[in-house]
């Protein structure tokens, strides 16, 4: 029950914050510094969160078979390839680098 209430409580904080973000006068957002601000505030949150989903596991670094799918992954992105195509490569480098190691 405390689970809901959490999951509750955090997509009303989300939405709150989304139609506050409706609310703020445009003369505020219309500087360039705010949304260069909020275009790296993205980056460092992406990698933030992969480095805490790709390199830990139980609060510990650890070096499996992600490391090298996500290094599969940059490339193809870097090569243009689609998103989708890229997620499915990584994933199945992943599953047979676990298969045989």
């Amino acid at each position: 029950m405390s689970v809901l209430i959490g999951i509750l409580f955090a997509s009303a904080a989300v939405f709150s914050w989304k139609i506050i973000g409706y609310l703020i006068p445009e003369r505020y957002l219309d500087h360039g510094r705010v949304k260069n601000i909020a275009t790296l505030l993205t980056i460092a949150l992406l990698a933030a969160l992969v480095g805490v989903q790709g390199f830990t596991t139980s609060s510990q670094v650890v070096f499996d078979a992600r490391i090298p799918a996500l290094i599969f992954a940059a490339v193809l992105l870097k090569l243009r390839a689609p998103f989708i195509v890229t997620v499915a490569a990584a994933a199945a480098l992943a599953a047979v680098i676990r298969f045989f190691f």
